[in-house]
């Protein structure tokens, strides 16, 4: 605090390690979708199975999703700072070991310490950020920033991979993370400054048990559930995830020092905020799958063409989310999160116009939309969610945060790839030719691929006949998903206005927690972000 009793403002030091917190958040992002055009490659030298291969992509996601709020915790304990730098080095290293991996088996096992180091740099970062930032419009504005940077390095990974692709082999899209790395190893010990809570008590370790325990059946029974359908197994799987989430909260009730401390749910701002998070990121991830099959599979780009096309929606939406905090210091937010939502049902309702014979522009415009009205409900929830977390609890808050954008991903992917993938398998046959054989009429059914692949081996007429049907198939479940999407952000609108209203930050207090200065370095400039709504690899 200020001599004056306003909260002190941020100087030149904090926007300059700032900057650097952001190269693992871009990092830890862009591995998400790095792989995307390298699975050619690692298929050809690695010749993981079916399942192998599914898991190189998926462990990563898993394991970042399901320790998030351990590590949140973890970090105001033993130190925001070392976490962060203990998370540096894991995510350096395993970079190295996945960039040479020499079969399957080492490749996903290198991708597993790459989630963990992963689960400890994201939560470290925005926990940082709410105690570097005392000044609510500073914090407002760098929040905005933090968000530019994780959603731009979901959509940045693809185009990124494809270019090293064209010039060196696939471990590189690993390798690029080495020095990023080691610029944060020495970076940050002097420009950012440590944080921990030494009123924390001892590392729950059951309840840590218990998180993972829940988070990881629930992300892995509906991300699968996405890709393929739902199974008895994999309902099982998201039944025992809830089981052990009723079991967590429990614990977290009776335990002497817990994970999470459960008061903070009784703050509109705090739970209404998350809630919101979750059903923008249920819009922004779910629709993702239909844009990037859209470009690919109906318009006939290559992955990379269809990457960078994607990027162009950030140029519309780059804006958004340090405008909108910059409004919230005069409007309430709820008001705010609410045309946000109506904006990206704006965008969704453009999307129902899309047919195969559209102008590209009309499918970014509708993306441009939805990733607009999202992105900007996306920055100001965060900085609810910091705001009305006690500094001491930045990091669970921030893992809380983190927990519910993966999970909102999920079922986005799950329920509106569900709808769309009705729709298809319901009138993809009608238009098909007379006279195809009963196992290229299933497999043309099953998916927008399975279509692709059966036309090449027709006849040109046949096929083209093949390919208008099942396109006019696709954008069919497209508007459908479209439609339940709009419909869903509408409500979420409707209830983020009723339950925020009047949700205020607040006043800036002293932080319990305690705080090491770094030394004095040389001046660097900071890091810039780059927005982009995610891109999805094509599952179905």
């Amino acid at each position: 605090m200020s001599q004056t009793g306003a909260p002190a403002r941020a100087g030149r030091r904090e926007w300059i390690g700032f900057g650097v917190l952001m190269l693992p958040l871009l990092l830890v992002s862009m591995d998400v979708s790095v792989l995307y055009f390298a699975v050619p490659f690692i298929s050809e030298q690695l010749r993981p199975s079916a399942t192998q291969q599914l898991w190189i992509f998926d462990i990563y996601g898993f394991m970042l999703a399901g320790l998030l709020i351990t590590m949140g915790a973890l970090g105001d304990r033993i130190g925001r700072r070392r976490l962060l730098l203990l998370g540096a080095a894991a995510f350096g290293g395993a970079s190295l070991l996945a960039a040479y991996a020499d079969s399957a088996t080492a490749l996903i096992a290198a991708r597993a310490v790459l989630g963990v180091g992963g689960a400890t740099l994201m939560p470290s970062t925005l926990a940082l950020i709410r105690n570097m930032f005392h000044d609510e419009k500073q914090r407002g504005t760098a929040v905005g920033i933090w968000t530019a940077a994780m959603t731009g390095g979901v959509a940045i990974g693809p185009v990124l991979s494809g270019v090293l692709l064209e010039h060196f082999w696939w471990g590189s899209v690993f390798l690029i993370n080495i020095p990023a790395m080691l610029l944060l190893l020495l970076l940050a010990p002097a420009l950012v400054p440590e944080f921990r809570n030494p009123a924390a008590g001892r590392f729950d370790l059951p309840g840590a048990v218990l998180s993972l325990g829940a988070l990881l059946p629930v992300i892995y029974g509906i991300k699968e559930a996405a890709r393929d359908g739902w199974t008895p197994a994999r309902g099982a799987a998201v039944a025992l995830g809830v089981l052990l989430g009723v079991a967590f909260v429990a614990r977290q009730r009776t335990a002497r020092h817990p994970m999470v401390d459960l008061a903070l749910f009784r703050r509109r701002a705090f739970s209404g905020a998350l809630g919101a998070n979750l059903l923008a990121m249920f819009g922004l991830v779910g629709f993702a799958i239909f844009t990037t099959q859209h470009l690919q599979s109906v318009l006939g780009l290559s992955p990379l063409r269809a990457a960078l096309w994607s990027l162009v929606p950030a140029l519309a939406v780059g804006g958004v989310a340090p405008a909108g905090t910059a409004l919230a210091q005069r409007v309430d937010r709820a008001w705010l999160i609410a045309v946000g939502f109506v904006v990206a049902a704006g965008g969704f309702t453009v999307l129902t116009r899309v047919t195969p014979d559209s102008p590209l522009w009309l499918l970014l415009l509708g993306a441009a939309g939805y990733a607009a009205g999202l992105v900007l409900v996306m920055s100001l929830v965060t900085e609810l969610v910091l705001g009305a977390a006690p500094p001491e609890r930045a990091g669970v808050a921030s893992a809380l945060t983190e927990s519910s954008s993966e999970l909102g991903g999920a079922l986005g992917m799950a329920v509106l790839g569900s709808v769309g993938a009705a729709v298809y398998h319901r009138e993809a046959v009608d238009g098909l030719p007379s006279g195809l054989p009963g196992g290229a009429v299933a497999t043309v059914r099953e998916t927008l691929g399975g279509a692709l692949a059966v036309a090449d081996g027709l006849p040109a007429a046949t096929g083209a006949a093949v390919l208008r049907a099942a396109r006019l198939a696709f954008t069919d479940g497209l508007h459908s998903a479209a439609v339940a999407a709009a419909l869903v952000m509408l409500a979420a609108a409707v209830v983020a206005a009723a339950v925020l209203r009047g949700a205020r930050l607040p006043a800036a207090a002293g932080s319990v927690a305690v705080e090491t200065a770094p030394t004095d370095v040389p001046a660097t400039p900071a890091a810039g972000a780059v927005l982009a709504p995610p891109v999805r690899p094509q599952s179905r």
